[in-house]
């Protein structure tokens, strides 16, 4: 196991990797990250776009799809369903020796529903329904009508990542969405020790969008520093929820923690240090998901050490001083949101069209 990435596990944190490939699935590259110490993938539609239009691994299965199906959705699921099912099972010895903390891969529902809760739950219970696996996470992006969606997955007793969270206050509501559904769950007989979930709270496009405005504003002396101030004041919320008496009471009947997930931590920005997104957000009971590139990094020279709790104080005085330059806080983490769902839907419906494409090459 790599040293760093074994310390980040020391200090709580579980290292998981942010993308997701047949490739490695079939030559033992995911094995071999699982020894090296990550106990987790993540994927969504950018990152399945990229996998299949950059690999002629897909086309045998593409072409044999396209004779029987039309629709490309419909084949994209297919093979999606392929390559989580068999990640699933090789991350599946995690997810028993962690006790069902761990070992999880996640699957995206389509990015053009995030703002219907119906289509949402239908899309969620479905993928649960042909993945087939206690550790699949069914990612649902943090909307307004996808946390009516989250509660009601998690009150069937379905494991969620909650995905694209920029903001402190969307971040409260994905909590109470959280433990409403649990408290449902518990309250029609059903036991939520089987539940997990983790919130995927967005980390380094905070700071691109961020720094933008600074910038225009004149204010270069904030650039580069709401990211983390803005992850370390969301765990302070974790800490305070969950030790919170509404939740242990939950907790007394099986009931896991929400944890926090730290997503989008590669760096953007060259000026800034490739791991500085890693460094900085290391705290027990967290997941720092991170790309090949970046875990690569943090393998190299990442400074583990326990940062979360540091500077928490100058954290909240930091967005004090941020409103008075000028800077919009809410104006940032919504204009990420829509963003957010804009970067999966373009991917998805590349995607689509590539299916689409080479389905009819390859049936021709």
């Amino acid at each position: 196991m790599n040293e760093r990435l074994r310390r980040m596990q020391e200090l709580g944190q579980a290292p998981w990797v942010d993308e997701l490939s047949r490739e490695d699935i079939q030559s033992g590259g995911l094995e071999r990250m699982i020894e090296e110490g990550i106990v987790g993938i993540t994927s969504n539609p950018a990152i399945f776009q990229k996998a299949i239009a950059g690999s002629d691994l897909y086309d045998e299965q593409l072409g044999e799809l396209a004779r029987e199906e039309d629709d490309p959705k419909e084949i994209f699921w297919g093979i999606a369903r392929t390559d989580i099912r068999d990640a699933c099972d090789i991350f599946m010895p995690v997810y028993e020796r962690t006790g069902g903390e761990d070992g999880y891969v996640s699957l995206e529902v389509q990015p053009d529903i995030a703002y219907d809760t119906d289509a949402t739950v239908a899309e969620a219970a479905r993928l649960h329904d042909i993945i087939d696996r206690p550790n699949l996470f069914v990612k649902i992006p943090a909307t307004l009508q996808g946390l009516v969606a989250i509660e009601e997955m998690i009150s069937r007793g379905k494991s969620i990542n909650v995905t694209l969270i920029f903001s402190l206050e969307r971040y409260r509501e994905v909590v109470r969405a959280y433990i409403r559904g649990v408290k449902r769950l518990v309250e029609n007989g059903g036991d939520p020790s089987g539940v997990r979930s983790v919130a995927s709270f967005f980390v380094s496009r905070i700071d691109t969008e961020a720094d933008n405005k600074l910038e225009e504003l004149g204010a270069d002396d904030l650039k580069g520093e709401l990211a983390i101030a803005n992850a370390r004041l969301a765990y302070q919320v974790y800490k305070q929820v969950f030790g919170g008496s509404r939740w242990r009471s939950l907790e007394a009947r099986g009931a896991n923690r929400q944890r926090l997930l730290w997503a989008s931590t590669s760096t953007k920005n060259p000026d800034y240090p490739d791991t500085i997104y890693v460094d900085n957000l290391v705290g027990p009971e967290t997941v720092n998901t991170m790309p090949k590139k970046t875990i690569e990094a943090v393998k190299d020279h990442g400074e583990i050490r326990p940062t979360l709790e540091e500077g928490v104080e100058e954290a909240k005085r930091l967005l004090e001083r941020l409103r008075e330059a000028g800077l919009d806080y809410e104006d940032v983490t919504d204009t990420l949101e829509q963003e957010g769902i804009q970067k999966f839907a373009d991917p998805f419906n590349e995607l689509l069209d590539e299916i689409k494409n080479k389905g009819r090459q390859l049936v021709s």
